[in-house]
């Protein structure tokens, strides 16, 4: 698609209060593919003024009405399947077939659930001599990373809109034109003018002064833990709503008796999918002192099969990562991984061969990692794998819990209930149980530094909802 040099606000693009542009570059060939408005103050305050206006009909439409025009945008959405595909393949990197499946999938299941919950939902309740109203809260302010950008989206406009809220988005930098498409399958949809706004900008300027908007009543942000609590200070400091999503260093458990091939194999895919760009990873592997070389054996074999190369190329299965910048974070924790004493068993610091040109990091695998290495404890958002050895299921607990996220998880076993109880010791937002389907409809969200709050599904759509008793 052709970018926009102008902003979505009160449901039509309009010049941008700005004068300056933001490149957006395709991280395969470094090309640049166009450019947006780098959005300031100005451009945040006419976007909220418009979705202040617009709250008070859209709050007082029915339910249903607000149900079918969610239907609407995701029969929209359905229709630019293709198009979004190649707009997050090109911004992003990721291989098209996976960008069909998933950047373009799971927006479309998340949108149609919300748009049957919004029918089904119970927004008013009775307890006792009390009428519960379940109203929105107001006008939303949506800060949205890059990593999985329609999804991130939708699953914070689709619930916001069930909800009856109104919504300033402003996207990550690095993906802003599958945001502009949305604004536009926003408007094709009919949705009233001002129920949702675009403003593309920078983080520190515009992603700011959407935080610390006076009129903005909840902010939802995804992103890392470091500008979470920024965003947290500034929402906290209004006394407003703050849902937050942040980062996590996932522990994929596999206890004795697993099948250990399946559960490295899936667990290396894990890992490797979207370039290791995913908040959820697994990228801790823990594994029993007896297994341990025979696991670290399978997940080097496993890493080789992902070659990154050209993500319009039907056969590769990773692209390159979002950006220079990230490169070169995620290439610095591989070195630091080799400083540290970590046995590298597959990629390396180095770019791959035959990726002279573009933003790519080889899939990585680092064997002999202990719990109280870098490796071990921060979030690398890339291609890299570190296996760490347990003792008996007790070290196993310790080490899967011994960081501070807790965004999600595996568990793998022979035995489904000793997974389960396993499980239920974890201290993290979700966790698969061998190897379990992602679903659209289950909370999504972390303990301890991973977050505040809890997207998708009926738990999603309740972070926009304030309640209201009336006593009779």
């Amino acid at each position: 698609m052709q970018p926009h040099d102008g902003m979505y606000i009160d449901g039509a693009w309009r010049p941008a209060a700005c004068t300056g542009m933001i490149e957006v570059v395709n991280p395969a060939d470094e090309t640049v593919l166009g450019a947006v408005p780098s959005g300031g103050a100005q451009d945040v305050d006419a976007a909220v003024r418009a979705a202040r206006a617009a709250l008070p009909g859209w709050a007082a439409a029915p339910p249903a009405a607000r149900a079918a025009r969610i239907a609407a945008l995701r029969d929209v959405l359905a229709a630019r399947r293709d198009e979004i595909a190649r707009t997050v393949t090109a911004e992003l990197g990721s291989p098209l077939a996976f960008s069909h499946a998933v950047h373009a999938g799971v927006p479309l299941a998340v949108a149609a659930g919300y748009a049957e919950l919004a029918a089904e939902y119970a927004f008013e309740e009775t307890t006792g001599n009390s009428r519960v109203l379940h109203e929105p809260v107001g006008v939303v302010g949506a800060i949205t990373p890059w990593n999985y950008p329609l999804h991130q989206i939708v699953a914070k406009v689709a619930p916001a809109l069930a909800a009856g809220c109104t919504v300033v988005l402003k996207p990550a930098e690095d993906t802003p034109l599958i945001a502009q498409l949305f604004a536009e399958a926003v408007h094709e949809a009919g949705l009233p003018a001002g129920v949702f706004n675009l403003v593309t900008g920078l983080g520190p300027v515009a992603g700011q002064a959407l935080a610390e908007h006076e009129e903005v009543d909840l902010v939802s942000f995804t992103g890392s833990t470091a500008v979470g609590r920024r965003v947290g200070a500034l929402a906290g400091g209004a006394v407003k709503r703050v849902a937050l999503e942040l980062g996590g260093k996932s522990a994929n458990v596999i206890l004795p008796g697993a099948d250990l091939v399946r559960a490295v194999k899936v667990g290396v895919a894990n890992v490797m999918s979207n370039s290791g760009q995913t908040c959820s990873a697994w990228t801790r592997m823990l594994v029993d002192a007896e297994r341990y070389e025979e696991a670290v054996a399978l997940a080097a074999e496993a890493a080789a099969k992902y070659r990154p190369g050209d993500p319009l190329d039907d056969s590769v299965r990773m692209g390159p990562v979002v950006s220079a910048a990230q490169r070169e974070r995620v290439t610095g924790y591989i070195a630091q991984g080799v400083r540290e004493g970590a046995r590298l068993v597959a990629g390396g610091a180095g770019a791959p061969e035959g990726c002279e040109r573009g933003w790519y990091v080889q899939p990585t695998v680092f064997a002999d990692v202990t719990p109280e290495m870098i490796l071990a404890q921060e979030e690398i958002f890339g291609p890299v794998l570190t296996i760490l050895k347990y003792q008996d299921t007790e070290d196993a607990l310790r080490i899967a819990n011994g960081t501070v996220y807790g965004l999600a998880g595996a568990v793998w076993s022979r035995d489904e209930e000793e997974a389960v109880a396993f499980a239920r010791r974890l201290d993290t937002g979700q966790v698969d149980i061998n190897g379990g389907r992602f679903n659209p409809r289950a909370p999504f969200g972390g303990y301890k530094r991973s977050g505040v709050g809890r997207e998708l599904g009926a738990h999603g759509l309740a972070e926009y909802l304030q309640t209201k008793s009336l006593q009779f």
